[in-house]
């Protein structure tokens, strides 16, 4: 597995019970970018403090884990070339107001942290990231039905 053209994301809870799981998702492979795995869950605290570990000393550490344990995420691995940068451009710019017009997150954000969507910061955080969600078995079975 090319780890250079896997990303991973999470749909954020503001944007699912928004109902914008599907808009996003159509951005998502309308930008390129082949579904290799899907999951809707719901992170407990743990895991949410896990995930965000590198903001434990931040002021925001605390509003974003209790954010993202209020409700289901959708947490997605996906494939595309140069995924890690491509995906960043297409979400845009972490703050929602500052975002590019016709960026996930400048459509679909809300603030700083119920901004719509998480993307991976680099190949490496991205692999790390996946792992967290989904086996290698889970992955090459979504590749199998694929017919890859």
């Amino acid at each position: 597995m090319n780890t250079g053209n896997l990303t991973f994301t999470i749909i954020k809870p503001n944007s699912v019970a928004s109902g914008d799981v599907g808009r996003i998702i159509d951005r998502l492979i309308c930008g390129g970018f082949v579904l290799r795995a899907l999951r809707m869950l719901r992170m407990e605290r743990a895991r949410a403090e896990q995930f965000y570990a590198v903001h434990r000393e931040r002021p925001f550490f605390d509003e974003l884990t209790g954010f993202m344990t209020s409700g289901p995420v959708v947490v997605a691995l996906l494939e595309g070339e140069d995924a890690v940068a491509r995906l960043r451009s297409l979400v845009g710019n972490t703050d929602p107001a500052l975002a590019e017009q016709g960026t996930i997150r400048r459509d679909f954000g809300l603030d700083k942290t119920r901004n719509a969507i998480h993307a991976s910061d680099s190949d490496l955080n991205a692999a790390v990231e996946w792992q967290q969600f989904f086996t290698e078995e889970e992955i090459n079975a979504c590749t199998a039905h694929q017919g890859r």
